[in-house]
């Protein structure tokens, strides 16, 4: 028995470790969770340089590349105002609308149609990418570096064959040195959040010429303010990323490129693709063709990082010659669905797992597409939570009807157990004795119910990262006050359901889902069979009321589902128990024994 209950502590304490570790640290230290070192020059001459913060100064060696900085608080500018400045071509799709900056050729303005920055009718769609000079500037560039040859740079100005880029319309920009080389960029995009770069180096020179393509991506990236929810985790992976020969790399985050500053941290690579990844929104550089790349990170002062791809040496391109080569962007929502589709169609590998489904991802993305399949089928995301709690017990019906049988044998067998207890109250070892010749006897195994809640774990950690990762849920509404499945329950009673005018901390902030999801495990634990030790039975009287504030924070569709599963439990154990020999015994004689306590209380008072 004790051995049980210390294997059920154990796994209960593993739980709140991990969901309530993140949070306890988040609400009540987050100066720790921010902190972010300051990075300094580095001694080599590699560190900053002065620019605008926009891209780097690329030599045909990419590792000996310098990083601008960025633009000073008292230097940001409107974004209406800084898209006037400079000539622009239109993006328009049906899901992303922005412009290309004539001026660098940057894509430098993109927003995402189909997703608001929140619930409010009137919200704003949100943006991707924003051009330098301004608030969180983020942007991808595609040139050349080269020595002893002109190439074009942040201040150059191309010209374009169009003045929208469509996914009917490709947009070629285009601009000539005085040496006799011509660059072009063809730019094309899908329906969706793909653009294809193709890049064409020509040589009219009377020499030949040594090129080395790249794309880049640098945003700007104030560590210090970002909010909680977007911040890298040990449950989720935001920051830099790639996937490097086959292998998707979550090593990296913003305060390991801070340390390595302008230098950066360098990766070669066949293959594969490099970004930056937040939770729900992904900017990435997929370079196609079997060459070897060099992928790097680097960080430069006033917050800006970038992410940089290059071919691993420069092609020499003779004269009358031309050298063209493909890149891919993909700039949108983490979709699921369409990384898959992406995965297969270019033979992108692992771009699914820009999505960090981590440890349990054999089980996390089938688990989402049955979710996604059953909210296609009945149009709202709370309901197919809950038809998804029935699906996932009905699959665990007979493992759970084992669990509660054996559970129902060690309630039937207590009374004799305490019968034991007191018998042998002053030898522990003989104690001990008889007590596994009862479970023999009576064919009792007092670890018989603990292989479904090793069970759930994984069950439960699934669904917590599908809930907490999935774009496809995000500001979907169940019923009543919960119009956001992806974010906790609104409604507290701490500051009366919002009558009182202020927003309580996270931490205690307990809504109404958290409070049934407690009320139905407290049920759910009078069930069980009480521990012997009263040190245990008083653990395990407070562990749903500690759950209720540790869940609390938590998407209200994960609440939702712990809520369904407990009452299904209690059903499901309550049906067992009625048919149960012994059990059906016990709860009869329980049952006299209250008629019989009530009766005398009656009789007493009159």
């Amino acid at each position: 028995m004790d051995d049980k209950r210390n294997i059920i502590m154990a796994v209960l304490l593993t739980g709140i470790i991990l969901f309530g570790w993140p949070v306890l640290m988040e609400t009540f230290f987050p100066d720790m969770v921010n902190k972010n070192e300051a990075v300094e020059q580095s001694a080599d001459g590699s560190g900053p340089v002065a620019g605008d913060g926009s891209a780097p100064a690329v030599s045909t060696t990419p590792g000996a590349a310098t990083i601008a900085t960025g633009a000073a608080a008292s230097q940001i500018r409107a974004l209406p105002a800084v898209l006037r400045e400079n000539p622009r071509v239109l993006i328009e799709t049906p899901r992303v609308k922005g412009s290309i900056n004539l001026q660098g050729g940057r894509i430098d303005d993109l927003t995402l149609s189909d997703h608001t920055v929140d619930m409010d009718p009137d919200s704003e769609p949100v943006r991707l990418f924003s051009p330098s000079g301004t608030k969180d500037a983020y942007f991808s560039r595609f040139g050349w570096a080269g020595d002893g040859v002109a190439v074009p740079d942040d201040n150059t100005v191309w010209t374009t064959d169009q003045s929208k880029l469509t996914p009917d319309t490709p947009v070629t920009l285009s601009w000539s040195n005085d040496t006799g080389q011509t660059y072009a960029i063809k730019l094309a995009i899908d329906e969706n959040y793909l653009i294809t770069a193709e890049q064409t180096a020509t040589n009219r020179g009377e020499n030949a010429i040594a090129l080395n393509p790249f794309g880049l991506l640098s945003r700007v990236r104030d560590l210090a303010t970002v909010p909680t929810v977007e911040q890298d985790s040990w449950t989720i992976h935001i920051g830099p990323m790639g996937v490097f020969d086959g292998t998707a790399s979550f090593d990296y985050d913003y305060d390991d490129v801070l340390e390595a500053g302008a230098a950066g941290m360098a990766a070669d690579a066949t293959g594969g693709w490099i970004g930056f990844t937040d939770r729900y929104w992904l900017g990435a550089l997929i370079p196609t063709g079997k060459g070897k790349i060099e992928a790097k990170f680097r960080a430069g002062s006033g917050d800006i990082f970038q992410t940089q791809i290059a071919r691993e040496n420069a092609q020499v391109i003779a004269p009358g010659k031309a050298l063209t080569t493909t890149t891919r962007l993909f700039a949108g929502a983490k979709e699921t669905a369409l990384l898959d589709t992406y995965k297969d169609q270019y033979n992108i590998p692992l771009l699914d797992r820009a999505v960090d489904w981590g440890w349990f991802y054999w089980f996390e993305k089938p688990l989402f597409y049955l979710l996604n399949w059953l909210f296609e089928l009945v149009g709202n995301f709370g309901v197919a939570i809950i038809l998804m709690t029935f699906i996932v017990r009905g699959i665990m019906f007979p493992i759970a009807q084992k669990q509660f049988a054996s559970m129902a044998q060690m309630r039937a067998v207590q009374p004799k157990m305490k019968a034991v207890q007191e018998r042998h109250k002053d030898d522990k070892q003989k104690q001990q004795q008889e007590i596994m010749k009862l479970y023999k006897d009576e064919k009792v195994n007092p670890l018989g119910g603990c292989l479904p809640i090793f069970l759930q774990i994984p069950i439960f950690f699934a669904l917590y990262k599908v809930l907490m990762l999935s774009i496809e849920m995000r500001h979907q509404p169940f019923a009543l006050w919960i119009q956001d499945l992806s974010a906790p329950d609104p409604l507290t009673p701490i500051n009366l359901f919002g009558l009182l005018p202020f927003d309580p901390p996270a931490m205690i902030a307990v809504g109404i889902l958290p409070i049934l999801m407690g009320i139905t495990m407290h049920l759910q634990f009078k069930l069980n069979p009480a521990p012997m030790d009263e040190m245990q039975q008083k653990i395990f009287s407070f562990m749903p009321w500690i759950l209720v504030f540790i869940m609390a924070p938590f998407a209200a569709g994960l609440q939702l589902y712990w809520t369904v599963s407990n009452i299904l439990t209690i059903a499901q154990q309550k049906w067992l128990y009625s048919r149960h020999p012994q059990m059906k015994e016990m709860m009869a004689k329980e049952a006299e024994e209250k008629a019989r306590k009530a009766k005398a209380e009656a009789e007493a008072k009159s």
